[in-house]
């Protein structure tokens, strides 16, 4: 099922404490581009459809990542989309959008999406993993 637009926008609003959903907009459009470029296949096209509209034509946009990002790395460019962006403010960015990104998909979702990244997502998700 679709999470609405503004209980998406609510949440990472909430969870990023963010003053303003501009600055929650602004965060979920930025971490949900990267996160795109990331993912393939079957697990992209079902976290689309669980998203707004707005956010899953974010997440669908076609750039394509060359290798998956390790979780330093796509914090480190999270925060070079970011005007104003240190690592330490990206990182609450990726966590915010990020952790409301897994209550909507979901667990076995959430699953399949991790198997696709690099080791450490599960934490950028707030979704840590057994070893």
């Amino acid at each position: 099922m679709r999470m609405q637009w503004d209980a998406f926008l609510s949440a990472v609003q909430e969870r990023g404490e963010y003053p303003s959903r501009e600055e929650a907009e602004r965060a979920s459009r930025v971490v949900l581009a990267l996160l795109g470029a990331h993912l393939v296949g079957e697990a992209r096209a079902e976290l689309a459809a669980r998203l707004p509209e707005t956010m899953a034509l974010v997440l669908l946009n076609p750039l394509q990542a060359h290798e998956p990002l390790p979780p330093e790395r796509f914090i480190r460019a999270t925060a070079a989309w970011i005007e104003g962006a240190t690592e330490k403010t990206a990182t609450w960015d990726v966590s915010a959008v990020l952790s409301v990104v897994a209550d909507t998909a979901g667990e076995d979702l959430m699953n399949r999406i991790l198997i696709q990244l690099p080791d450490g997502y599960d934490l950028l998700f707030g979704h840590p993993q057994p070893k």
